[in-house]
């Protein structure tokens, strides 16, 4: 889709790092649009660094403070003559004060106004909303000065409860209360995990739904009322309250249902004056009742799906809306097949999903006819503990569901990250196991399958094949062996 309105930006900052600034610089790239990307100094070798027009380094205590510093990144994008700010996901994306600073300085925010920014981004503000507008709502319990009276008023709902934190995300600050005894310590945990993370003490209670499927809305507003929906996903695979295989369509929702949650998520974008791409999240109970979790209010980093069923490039339309376009027809948005994403993390699965550091010796991608594979990787690169895990994005399309299981499986197993553990095997086990191919989602499937998803035992010989064929394909491997450093290298041929 590419307007008009699109080519009024001539150079566009990437506010971000990793696999996202390297998705929004691909399609700048596309545009034609000159790329600025920010670079902490453990990113001087990174993809996105090497992609784009112009890199200016930024710096700060830690190297997520270089992210998080708002004066500096908007100084950056002023002096370098970037018109907009494109935020990614994460960092800066929904930070109210960020947008306001970016359309202060005369720059565009390639997001929501941040007015909509906190409206939306705060749990307890926006379920406020959200019910004053019609959509569904899980019985809940708001915190006041008055502890007890919270208390009590959690407990009345019944057990069990959730506990979430009201600026959180991310399953931060997030804890499942089984009965009375245990509800304030819990609470008390939540408020300083949610203190800790989002510098935002406050709590909410509000019933726990068992065994519930997550689905979400992609939506698209104009910002004087209009909206559209791009169809739902289905994101109910995940680990410690964290999405790790997403799909779009959502697996086996009646056409009746499935157009009540659109109509809902559209409603409430209607209502809030939504401009540029969001997404609204639901908890479907297994009774087929379902409730608004929270509007995220920037880019998914399960967007790609959704891109994949529907042919758009969603990046370039939140481009497209930011300089003016009208949006798309409802009836213009059309949709094909299955798509499945698979999230690689750098994590140990069977520690529970502990984050793990390396250097990355040698990255083998699937084959593009295959999958699309969102990546911020080099071979070389080094993958430390300063940035969230995830290292890249394996998305597959199908003519159907069980085709695109099929390519998921398969790319999956044509994928390599070496020096450096990661749930590669993990997820294909996950897509091979046939709970997942019959659709029986829930949020507590990892859980439920544990011990079918375990890795299985140790084959040797399987394991020596593997590094033979790794270290015989591999310069780099060969090098890290038999290069020797100095001094070694110049004492001879002599052994102690």
């Amino acid at each position: 889709m590419t307007t008009a309105a699109t080519r009024q930006f001539t150079k566009i900052l990437v506010a971000n790092r990793g696999e996202i600034a390297c998705r929004i610089i691909g399609t700048l790239q596309r545009l034609g649009i000159r790329s600025v990307a920010i670079c902490h100094a453990l990113d001087h070798r990174a993809r996105h660094a090497r992609m784009a027009d112009e890199v200016h380094a930024i710096t700060g205590e830690t190297p997520v403070a270089a992210h998080l510093d708002i004066a500096q990144i908007v100084e950056i994008a002023r002096r370098s003559g970037a018109e907009a700010i494109h935020p990614g996901y994460g960092f800066l994306s929904e930070n109210a004060d960020f947008a306001a600073a970016v359309a202060d300085a005369g720059l565009v925010f390639i997001g929501p106004d941040a007015e909509t920014i906190r409206l939306m981004g705060d749990k307890i503000t926006s379920r406020r909303f959200a019910e004053t507008h019609g959509v569904p709502v899980a019985p809940s319990a708001v915190p006041t000065d008055d502890l007890d009276a919270f208390l009590g008023d959690a407990a009345a709902i019944g057990f069990p409860l959730l506990i979430k934190a009201a600026a959180g995300g991310g399953g931060k600050g997030m804890s499942i209360v089984d009965d009375r005894s245990e509800l304030a310590d819990k609470a008390a945990l939540a408020a300083s995990e949610a203190k800790r993370y989002f510098a935002d003490s406050r709590i909410y209670a509000e019933r726990y739904i068992a065994e519930p499927r997550h689905i979400e809305v992609q939506v698209f507003g104009d910002g004087a009322g209009n909206a559209v929906h791009l169809i739902e996903r289905e994101c109910s695979v995940q680990r410690r309250f964290q999405k790790i295989i997403e799909e779009a369509p959502a697996v086996g929702l009646s056409e009746k249902l499935r157009r009540e949650i659109w109509d809902a998520a559209v409603r409430l974008a209607r209502a809030a004056r939504y401009r540029n791409a969001g997404t609204v999240e639901f908890i479907l109970a297994p009774d087929g009742a379902f409730y608004f979790l929270e509007m995220n209010t920037r880019l998914q980093v399960e967007h790609p799906v959704t891109e994949m069923v529907t042919g758009l490039d969603l990046v370039e339309l939140q481009l497209a809306v930011a300089g003016g376009a009208s949006l798309p027809s409802q009836d213009d948005i059309r949709t094909s097949g299955h798509a499945i994403e698979c999230r690689i993390c750098a994590e140990d699965p069977d520690r529970d999903f502990l984050p793990e550091t390396g250097r990355v010796l040698r990255l083998a991608e699937p084959s593009t006819n295959l999958a699309r594979f969102d990546s911020g990787l080099v071979a070389g690169q080094t993958v430390s503990a300063s940035f969230d895990p995830m290292l890249a994005k394996l998305i597959v399309h199908g003519g159907t569901r069980d085709e695109a299981i099929a390519r998921a499986g398969e790319a999956l197993r044509e994928t390599a990250i070496l020096g450096v553990v990661t749930n590669l095997d993990y997820l294909a086990r996950i897509v091979g196991h046939p709970a997942f191919r019959d659709g029986a989602l829930h949020t507590g499937f990892l859980t439920e399958h544990a011990a079918a998803l375990a890795t299985p035992p140790a084959d040797d010989e399987a394991r020596t094949a593997a590094l033979l064929v790794a270290f015989v394909s591999s310069p780099e491997l060969r090098r890290q062996v038999f290069d020797v450093p100095e001094p070694y290298a110049a004492m001879g041929g002599w052994r102690n």
